[in-house]
């Protein structure tokens, strides 16, 4: 019976067959400003030295577009040193796009890239510098995304 049994399920298995590979668009990419910024040197050590922005780059995000609409309130820490630019990695987002971060307590407001996740938010280091948040700190702030 044991045998019957694992020959009817073989040939029912084989019968089943693979659905064909679905053509996939791939996500449009967008370009955001608040990344254009090189990659840190490899020796890099010290946050200034991992923090690649340009003085216009860091004056430019610090004009951000009033235009944008609430999306939520973030709790971020430091992300990856590694990764240059203004950005906020956040469940509140779906897709890459640009939008501004201000500080819970309605202090500075910067331009950033919005970045989608999974799990608990990060914060740039240029971004963190450029709020005057410690980068040990964690820190919350209202997300809004450019219209």
């Amino acid at each position: 019976m044991r045998c019957g049994f694992g020959l009817v399920f073989a040939v029912a298995l084989a019968a089943c067959t693979l659905p064909t590979e679905a053509e996939v668009e791939a996500p449009e990419a967008v370009e955001i400003a608040a990344l254009d910024a090189p990659s840190p040197p490899p020796e890099a050590r010290r946050a200034d030295e991992f923090d690649t922005t340009t003085e216009e780059q860091r004056k430019a995000a610090l004009d951000p577009a009033e235009n944008g609409v609430l999306i939520g309130r973030a709790v971020l820490t430091l992300g990856d040193p590694g990764r240059a630019g203004f950005w906020v990695e956040s469940e509140l987002v779906s897709q890459a796009s640009e939008g501004r971060i201000e500080l819970e307590d309605g202090g500075k407001s910067i331009e950033v890239a919005l970045l989608p996740t999974s799990g608990s938010g990060r914060i740039s280091l240029a971004a963190l510098r450029l709020l005057e948040v410690p980068l040990t700190a964690i820190v919350e702030v209202d997300v809004f995304e450019n219209q």
